[in-house]
């Protein structure tokens, strides 16, 4: 198989990626629609759709924020349609996050809310990663070039880092992770919080790998949002080290 994969379908160039980040969506919420039957959630069905809401609105932002500040400098020579449509999961996660919170004041609910779509978000980003891996090099998924032995042509003839492989493998072992850990977890949010802090540790360090051309004291602006979200929850930071000794 070539990458970028490019199937041809009755004579049209078929976009892979964009089918697969839609299959992402439907799928992780019919994973957490599935959740929900089993579980005895304690938030109104009512004040689950305003959660919703306010997470697909301030992931919807938080995306494309975060998709401009990875690349200010080259992103304002584009069309202001191509900067709408520049989009990044990892300001997608904590734009939702807060959009969550700040729906959650407002409705006055107090019940942590993380925890039923932990795993369903780990599913729909492995599903769009796959999407991200076969797309190559005509997504800024790909890393700086390589002999490591997983170097890997990704469409423009030089052997780089396949980042998004390397997620795919760190989402498989922490879905499996998080799926173990879940019952030992006594407190509402704590796999949620568990999550957060892995998968933005994670990309913290996979960041080093990347060609990034945009810095703010040596570090990208997906790094930045990394060291924002450690410090968001430095709480439950503390009390896991402090549970640790």
């Amino acid at each position: 198989m070539e990458i970028p994969f490019e199937p041809i379908l009755f004579g049209v160039k078929i976009n892979i990626h964009l089918i697969l980040e839609y299959l992402a969506f439907f799928l992780g919420y019919r994973y957490y629609a599935y959740l929900k039957k089993k579980s005895n959630d304690q938030i109104p069905s009512e004040n689950r759709l305003y959660i919703i809401l306010g997470a697909a609105i301030g992931a919807f932002f938080g995306s494309r924020l975060m998709g401009f500040l990875e690349h200010p400098i080259v992103t304002m020579d584009k069309s202001f349609l191509y900067i709408f449509n520049v989009k990044t999961i990892m300001g997608g996660l904590f734009g939702g996050l807060l959009g969550v919170e700040i729906s959650k004041k407002i409705i006055g609910e107090k019940q942590s809310s993380g925890d039923l779509f932990t795993l369903p978000i780990v599913l729909g980003i492995f599903i769009g990663r796959i999407g991200c891996f076969l797309t190559g090099t005509n997504e800024f998924t790909y890393g700086k070039e390589t002999s490591f032995f997983m170097g890997m042509d990704l469409g423009d003839g030089i052997l780089r880092h396949p980042l998004a492989l390397y997620e795919l493998i760190f989402l498989l072992m922490l879905f499996f992770l998080l799926k173990s850990i879940q019952r030992k977890l006594t407190v509402n949010g704590e796999l949620f919080k568990c999550f957060m802090l892995s998968y933005f540790g994670f990309r913290f360090c996979i960041e080093f790998l990347k060609p990034n051309q945009f810095f703010v004291f040596g570090l990208s602006s997906i790094q930045i949002l990394c060291i924002t979200c450690w410090l968001y929850y430095y709480k439950f930071i503390l009390k896991a080290m402090k549970y640790a000794r």
